[in-house]
């Protein structure tokens, strides 16, 4: 009976965990257009020396989000590092303000950004990861609430990494 239970409790800790991952294949918690929709939408934009930033906020990190090139698809798309030497970037608000007014308020947002690439890479500790680093000169707000980045299956966890190119 003791093994019953044990090997009980450890198939439900698998499909647990096998719930919380990235590719879980199911449909993404973003929400957003269809493929198509993005990809006919992303052709038609207008162009220009700027980028295309999607903030992406996970906890602890310090990376600011995506950047890509007018009608180049997110799959080409960088995460960066922002030197605010220039500008500061758009959320950059105290960490325990009001509700709407702290950082990554804007996670998600599509923005059109200035500036160009440094060609140095920052380490970013809580991911692990060294990045590219773009001085941020000035930023227009695009979309707040665009849906899915790279997949319509994409999923959303502010406490980890799940949105990556593919």
């Amino acid at each position: 009976m003791r093994l019953g239970m044990r090997i009980a409790w450890l198939l439900a800790a698998c499909w647990v965990l096998t719930q919380c991952g990235a590719g879980s294949g199911g449909p993404g918690n973003m929400g957003g257009p269809t493929l198509e929709e993005r990809t006919a939408k992303i052709a038609s934009e207008p162009t220009g020396d700027f980028y295309y930033g999607r903030r992406y906020f996970v906890e602890k990190t310090r990376f600011w989000g995506y950047l890509r090139k007018p009608r180049e698809p997110w799959k080409r798309s960088k995460l960066v590092i922002f030197k605010e030497d220039r500008k500061t970037n758009p959320d950059r608000l105290p960490e325990d303000g009001p509700a709407g007014q702290r950082y990554a308020f804007d996670n998600n947002h599509e923005y059109r950004i200035w500036g160009s690439f440094t060609g140095e890479e920052g380490y970013e500790p809580n991911s692990n990861q060294f990045l590219p680093v773009f001085r941020l000169t000035r930023y227009e707000l695009v979309d707040r609430d665009p849906g899915w980045l790279f997949t319509p299956s994409d999923r959303y966890n502010r406490f980890q990494i799940t949105v990556y190119p593919r």
